[in-house]
């Protein structure tokens, strides 16, 4: 297991998500991973920059990009499944803090102190899981615009219910983010291109 921490996170990259749902464009938890991070990091800028909050975007983006890590071992478990119940959440809860315990021993003995916060899903401040959680769920709901702009009814009610969860997070970043920036998700690259100002485009 000693040193082998890198080699298993490029693992993620055959981590299949979304199993239980016929998806247009599959979707592995690396590239997940990466997209959370950069929603984490854009909300953070957008809670410090427009809504003045004392929020630090490269922390938050660090947290993200290891939020799944440990599904290298545990595989991505659907929503539906490990919510259906309080004790199978509690038993997925406990595979995901062995699954933590076992990567962490994978990192060098020196660098363990720096990787530990992220890989036990506990941020030195709440409000940087909050944020993280948030961009989870954010992503979850662009992939939901992303597959139903490619006329895949599959995932209609997923939007729904996302959605429903992100605006009872009642988080201001959240909600700009979902006026200002989520409907270009549902636009062709030629309908973006479009939309450029003209010196943008040169």
């Amino acid at each position: 297991m000693a040193n082998h921490f890198w080699a298993y996170l490029y693992r993620l990259r055959h981590i299949r998500r979304w199993s239980l749902m016929r998806s247009t464009t599959p979707e592995n938890v690396a590239e997940h991973s990466f997209h959370v991070a950069i929603l984490a990091h854009a909300l953070g800028n957008i809670a410090r920059e427009i809504f003045h909050r004392d929020i630090h975007p490269d922390e938050a983006a660090a947290y993200a990009l290891f939020h799944d890590a440990t599904e290298v071992f545990t595989g991505d478990i659907p929503t539906p499944v490990k919510h259906h119940n309080a004790r199978l959440l509690a038993s997925f809860r406990e595979i995901e803090a062995l699954a933590a315990e076992r990567l962490l021993s994978s990192v060098p003995a020196s660098l363990q102190a720096s990787y530990s916060p992220m890989l036990s899903g506990k941020p030195s401040r709440p409000e940087l899981d909050k944020l993280v959680k948030a961009a989870d769920l954010l992503d979850a709901y662009l992939k939901c615009l992303s597959e139903m702009s490619s006329g895949n009814l599959e995932f209609a009610t997923a939007r729904k219910q996302t959605k429903e969860k992100l605006e009872k997070l009642e988080m201001p970043e959240v909600e700009w983010f979902l006026t200002h920036l989520a409907p270009g998700f549902e636009r062709t690259l030629d309908e973006l291109a479009e939309m450029e100002p003209p010196d943008a485009k040169a």
